[in-house]
C-alpha cells in the first residue's frame, strides 16, 4: 500500500465529512425555524457539492493506495 496516498485519502475524507457537517448545520439553521424539522433536500443544496468532491477525492485516493 502506498502509505502517502492512503494517508492523503483519509485526511481528505475526514476533512470532507467534518466540513460537510458544519455546512449542513449552517444550511439547516438558515432555512428552518425553531422546532421545525429539516428538509430532506438539504443534501442536494448547492453548498454541499464542494464537500462531496472532497469526500469523493479522498475515497478515490484511498482506493488507489490500496490497489498499488
Amino acid at each position: 500500500m502506498e502509505w502517502i496516498l492512503g494517508f492523503a485519502g483519509i485526511v481528505l475524507l475526514v476533512i470532507g465529512l467534518i466540513g460537510q457537517a458544519f455546512e449542513m448545520r449552517k444550511i439547516r439553521l438558515s432555512t428552518t425555524t425553531a422546532g421545525e424539522m429539516g428538509s430532506p433536500r438539504i443534501f442536494t443544496d448547492k453548498r454541499n457539492f464542494k464537500w462531496y468532491v472532497v469526500i469523493g477525492a479522498g475515497i478515490v485516493l484511498w482506493y488507489i493506495a490500496e490497489r498499488v
